[in-house]
C-alpha cells in the first residue's frame, strides 16, 4: 500500500531552504569523523571507546528530545520549529569555544549534547516535511536529493575540519612523546584552540539561517489535510492510535540499526585505518570516501526511484550490499578492508530515504508523532558505535565489524516484509 500526501506544492524556494537545512545537518554531523581522533589527542583520551562518546553525546539527545520536539512542532508548526532548532544548535556551537580553551572533554560533550538537541528538533520537522510534501511513493527520490546536500556538506566539512584540526597530527603525536609536561600542555592547548574560530563561524551561520527560515515563505504542512490512498483507493477508517501502525514500529527499529551502521562506517573508518598502521595524514580522508560512495547511491536513487525500482526493493538491495561489504571488510586486509568500509556508504545511501517514508506511510494525523519516533531511532548512532568500540577492544578493530551483519539482516527483512505488516487490516473503499 502506498500513501499520497495532498499538501502545498513544493516551490523552488522551499526546496532550496530545505536543501540548505540538510546541508547544515551534514556539515555538523560529519565533522564527528574528524572530531573523534582530534579529541582523543587534544583531551588525552585513553581508548578509542572513550573517544566514540563523541557520537554517543551527539546522537543521544535524538532519543530524549524527539517526542518533546513533536510537541513543539504541534505548537509552532514546521517552519518556526526548524528555526528554533537552528538557534539551539548555535548555542551548542558556542559551547565549543570555552571547551576548546579549557580542553575539557565533558564540556565538549555538553556542546555536542546541545547541538544534538537542536538537530533533533530540526530533523523531526524537516524529514516528515520532505516525505509528505509530495507523493509518498517518490519520497525516497526527494530525500535522496536532500541526501546529496547532506553528504556534499559532509565531504566539505571533513576536508576543512580535517585540515584545521588534524593538520600535522602524526608529527604532533610523536613530538608529544618527547617533550616535558609544560611543553606538552602548551602544544595540546594550541591544538585544542584550533576549533575556536570554526565553531564561532558555525554559530553565526546558524543564527543567520535561523532568522532566514523564520521569516521565509516556507509553507507549513497540516497533517490533518494529508489523505491516505493506495492509487485510486482511499482509506476510510484512519486508525486513531500510534500503536495501530505496526509497520511504523518495525521501521523505528530498522532506522535505529541503519543509523548505527552508518555512523560506524563513517566515524570509525579513520581510527580503523590508523589501527592498521595507515598515517593520519592519509586516514583523515577516509570518511570522505564513505560519503562519496553515499553520493553515488543518492544519484542512483534520484534516477531509479520510483521509475525503475520501488523504495522497498531498493532497501532490500541496499541491505544485501551492506552484508556483502561487511563480510569483505572482515575478510580482506589493509586498504581493501578499508575500501569495503567506505563502500558501505553506497549500501547505506538509500536506507534513510526508503525507511523513513515506508515507516510513516499512511499515518495521517499521526505523522508528527510518527516522525518523532523515527527521529528517536537516530539514537542508534549513539549506541552501536560504543558497542563497536567495546567489541574492538575485545576481539579487534576489524573483527568488530561483524556487529553490522545482524543489523543489515533486519533491515533486509523490513524492506521485504516488515514495511507491510498488518496494513491489510486497514479497511478501504
Amino acid at each position: 500500500m502506498t500513501t499520497t500526501a495532498t499538501t502545498p506544492k513544493s516551490s523552488l524556494s522551499s526546496v532550496l531552504i530545505i536543501g540548505t537545512l540538510f546541508f547544515i545537518f551534514g556539515f555538523i554531523t560529519w565533522t564527528n569523523g574528524s572530531l573523534i581522533p582530534y579529541l582523543k589527542i587534544a583531551c588525552e583520551l585513553k581508548t578509542d571507546a572513550e573517544s566514540y562518546l563523541v557520537a554517543t553525546a551527539f546522537f543521544f539527545f535524538f532519543t530524549v528530545m524527539a517526542l518533546p520536539s513533536s510537541v513543539v512542532i504541534a505548537q509552532l508548526g514546521y517552519k518556526k520549529s526548524m528555526s528554533v532548532g537552528l538557534l539551539v544548535m548555535a548555542v551548542g556551537a558556542l559551547i565549543f569555544i570555552p571547551a576548546a580553551q579549557s580542553r575539557q572533554f565533558p564540556l565538549f560533550l555538553t556542546g555536542l549534547f546541545v547541538i544534538g538537541t537542536g538537530l533533533a528538533l530540526l530533523q523531526t520537522a524537516a524529514n516528515p516535511f520532505v516525505s509528505v510534501i509530495g507523493p509518498i511513493e517518490s519520497a525516497a527520490s526527494r530525500i535522496s536529493v536532500m541526501g546529496i546536500c547532506n553528504k556534499v556538506a559532509g565531504i566539505i566539512a571533513g576536508i576543512v575540519f580535517g585540515n584545521i584540526a588534524l593538520k600535522d597530527a602524526d608529527a604532533l603525536i610523536e613530538k608529544l612523546k618527547q617533550v616535558d609536561l609544560t611543553t606538552k600542555n602548551e602544544m595540546l592547548t594550541e591544538l585544542s584552540n584550533r576549533v575556536v574560530v570554526p565553531y564561532g563561524i558555525i554559530a553565526v551561520a546558524l543564527l543567520l539561517l535561523a532568522l532566514g527560515v523564520w521569516y521565509s515563505a516556507l509553507p507549513d504542512i497540516n497533517d490533518q489535510d494529508i489523505q491516505n490512498t493506495d492509487g485510486d483507493v482511499t482509506i476510510t477508517n484512519q486508525p486513531s492510535s500510534i500503536f495501530d501502525f505496526p509497520h511504523l514500529w518495525l521501521g523505528v527499529l530498522a532506522l535505529f540499526l541503519y543509523v548505527g551502521v552508518e555512523v560506524i562506517a563513517g566515524d570509525t573508518i579513520i581510527s580503523y585505518g590508523k589501527s592498521l598502521g595507515i598515517p593520519l595524514a592519509t586516514a583523515r580522508y577516509f570518511t570522505q570516501a564513505t560519503l562519496a560512495c553515499m553520493l553515488v547511491g543518492y544519484i542512483i536513487g534520484i534516477v531509479a526511484i520510483p521509475k525503475y525500482i520501488s523504495q522497498q526493493k531498493a532497501l532490500v538491495i541496499s541491505a544485501v550490499l551492506g552484508l556483502l561489504f561487511s563480510f569483505t571488510a572482515v575478510l580482506l586486509k589493509g586498504y581493501l578492508s578499508v575500501g569495503s568500509i567506505a563502500l558501505l556508504g553506497l549500501a547505506n545511501s538509500l536506507m534513510w530515504p526508503a525507511i523513513f517514508p515506508l515507516a510513516i506511510s499512511g499515518l495521517g494525523k499521526q505523522t508528527k508523532l510518527g516522525g518523532a519516533l523515527l527521529i528517536m531511532a537516530i539514537a542508534g548512532g549513539a549506541t552501536l558505535p560504543i558497542m563497536y568500540g567495546k567489541l574492538s577492544e575485545a576481539i579487534g578493530t576489524q573483527q568488530a565489524y561483524l556487529l553490522m551483519l545482524p543489523c543489515y539482516l533486519y533491515i533486509a527483512y523490513f524492506g521485504a516484509k516488515g514495511y507491510a505488516v498488518k496494513r491489510n487490516k486497514v479497511v478501504i473503499k
